[in-house]
């Protein structure tokens, strides 16, 4: 059964328990496991429960505080043997806020809070998230230490459950990211306003079918695959436009510079964009033909693929990890060998021709991830 925030809510008023939450993560920059612990903060407030992040900081603070949810500022994931320092200070809020669970979301984050625990009393419910394929070792069991460990996807599961024999499967909950179905609503398609600004602003993009892979400045995401594409396309006689979405980050310049090298040495100056992040995702998604993710690594989810699906919009994408599994049970046309680039240029081919319809979502909701993460707080609290 799933239930909406306002049912959650219900459920808060008639219970006697108001619990507090604090979840551990290093920032509150970008990325998947810092918009879900703000997605679930979101839900505690509205539930009537005290939220709480500890982290570093970042530009997603402000959303936190609008929101109802408390952020403490404490450097919990630097990568240095400074951050040790942080663990006497850690445990000292931890004792103020007398926690009933502590939830990480990344291993430094986890070590610390693990650590930080054994000084307090009485010791809060700890709860981790594997949001990634962690290389499999030390450093990373910590995060399968939870009491409850939560995997955002059937392929992370099993993921863990085959490095970590160790791990007790019971102890496992398959809680998959979500989306907001009103911020990507079926079919939607943005204004003459907005298309005559996006086009305006990049001029290259306009008179064919839009091709969009979104995600950032780093070769895991197959930007070179995307390119190849097109070009390959071009050379069919199929006349395509790239936008390579969130690729331009400080601190990436030399990737920037060889991508545009391959623009180049391609001829596809004239039809390829390089953006920065942008606020209108789903604008961009609904104008695009096609949606790509070629990550050339497996990932553990693929949020962009149910994104740009409950818009109605086609994705191809490499079948492997999270993608894979969610291209299979969703849009098993937009599906490739990984890496197979003939295959990639022909499925492109056959999708810009003719995509099959593409039913309305009705799982991989954001209330769903948000109602399954509260109740199994609200499990732990209760035992």
């Amino acid at each position: 059964m799933r239930l909406t925030i306002q049912q959650l809510m219900n459920v808060a008023a008639r219970s006697t328990r108001r619990l507090t939450v604090v979840q551990l993560i290093p920032a509150l920059q970008s990325g998947g496991a810092e918009r879900s612990a703000l997605e679930v903060a979101r839900a505690l407030v509205e539930a009537g429960h005290r939220s709480v992040v500890i982290s570093a900081g970042g530009r997603l603070v402000p959303q936190l505080e609008a929101e109802g949810s408390e952020h403490v500022t404490l450097d919990i994931g630097a990568k240095s043997l400074r951050t040790l320092a942080k663990l006497g200070p850690l445990r000292r809020l931890l004792r103020e806020l007398r926690p009933d669970i502590v939830h990480a979301r990344s291993r430094l984050p986890a070590w610390l809070g693990w650590w930080a625990l054994r000084g307090t009393s009485p010791v809060p419910h700890f709860v981790t998230s594997v949001h990634g394929l962690n290389s499999p070792g030390r450093y990373s069991s910590i995060l399968l230490r939870g009491e409850r460990v939560i995997a955002v996807s059937q392929t992370l599961r099993d993921y863990v459950l085959s490095h970590y024999p160790w791990l007790d499967p019971a102890r496992i909950r398959v809680i998959p990211r979500g989306i907001d179905p009103a911020a990507f609503p079926y079919g939607h398609r943005p204004d003459e306003a907005w298309q005559r600004a996006f086009f305006a602003e990049y001029p290259q993009l306009a008179g064919a079918p839009l091709l969009t892979l979104p995600g950032r400045g780093t070769r895991l995401k197959g930007h070179h695959d995307a390119i190849e594409l097109v070009a390959e396309l071009k050379r069919r006689g199929i006349e395509t436009r790239l936008l390579l979405l969130g690729v331009v980050e400080p601190g990436r310049e030399d990737y920037l510079r060889e991508l545009r090298a391959l623009v180049k040495a391609r001829g596809l100056e004239s039809q390829v964009a390089l953006t920065g992040p942008r606020p209108d995702v789903r604008d961009i998604y609904a104008v695009s033909a096609l949606v790509l993710q070629l990550s050339n690594k497996p990932e553990s989810f693929g949020r962009t693929v149910i994104e740009a699906l409950s818009l109605c919009r086609p994705v191809l994408g490499y079948a492997h990890g999270g993608v894979g599994e969610l291209l299979a049970e969703l849009y098993p046309a937009g599906r490739v060998p990984p890496g197979d680039r003939e295959k990639l240029v022909e499925r492109a081919a056959e999708l810009l021709r003719v995509a099959p319809p593409i039913p309305m979502l009705q799982n991989y909701r954001l209330a769903d991830m948000q109602q399954a993460t509260l109740a199994l707080y609200e499990e732990l609290a209760a035992a």
